[in-house]
Order: structure tokens, then C-alpha cells, then sequence
């Protein structure tokens, strides 16, 4: 199809992958609405904010697959691929996305856990005797 924009987003362990369609804004997650499927505000706020940067947000479908992570990084992963799909749909939309910071990806990851602690950082109880 001509008229369909692609995009992934990723966050944490979070993939999206977005589709953007002419139409009406629409958003649809996982098949459900959005309003089913975040039911914080604060997240269909952070998944509108690309759209909302250009006005855009009559203007298209979007139709979301997003797997991984928990539902905040799952929002800034459907963020992310939006912004994605918009800069294919026009390059002329780029660079307000990127001063936004949309197109950018948080690169802020669970950090590892290290043999003989018991977390990343977190050392096992120490005891004088």
C-alpha cells in the first residue's frame, strides 16, 4: 500500500510497530482502543504527543503491535515508532520531531545483574562477624 507509513519505536524492552493511515485518528493498540488499553491518562497523552507536535491528529490512523516491557515503556516505544512513521510520511516533519526529541531513542536500559551480588549494584549483607 501506498498510502501506509511504517515505524518501530523500541524503549527498554519495548518494540512497537506502528502504521500510520490517512483517516480520522483513530489509535489502536494490540487490536483494542486506546482508551482500553492504557487506562492512565498521562500514557495517551505520551503516545498523542508526536501527533499533537504537527497537528496531525485528525489526520491519520494508527494501528499499533507492541510487545515487551511494562505499559510506560510500552507507551514511549508507540511514541517513538509514530514519530518514525511521520518523518516517512513527510520529510518536512523531522525536524520538529527531532527538536521535540521524539525521533531520539532513550537508550536508558535495566542495567545487569553482576556475579556475587545480588543485583546490578546491590552487594550481599555485610557482617563483621
Amino acid at each position: 500500500m501506498a498510502n501506509r507509513f511504517y515505524g518501530t519505536g523500541r524503549r527498554k524492552t519495548s518494540i512497537a510497530r506502528v502504521y500510520l493511515t490517512p483517516g480520522t485518528g483513530k489509535i489502536t493498540i494490540n487490536k483494542r482502543d486506546i482508551d482500553e488499553y492504557f487506562s492512565l491518562e498521562t500514557l495517551k497523552v505520551v503516545v498523542r504527543q508526536p501527533l499533537d507536535a504537527l497537528q496531525a491528529g485528525d489526520k491519520f490512523d494508527v494501528l499499533v503491535n507492541v510487545h515487551g516491557g511494562g505499559f510506560t515503556g510500552q507507551a514511549g516505544a508507540i511514541r517513538h515508532g509514530i514519530a518514525r512513521a511521520l518523518t516517512q510520511a513527510d520529510a518536512e516533519n523531522r525536524p520538529i520531531l527531532k527538536k521535540a526529541g521524539f525521533l531520539t531513542r532513550d537508550p536508558r536500559m535495566k542495567e545487569r545483574k553482576k556475579y556475587g551480588l545480588k543485583a546490578a549494584r546491590r552487594a550481599p549483607q555485610f557482617s563483621k562477624r
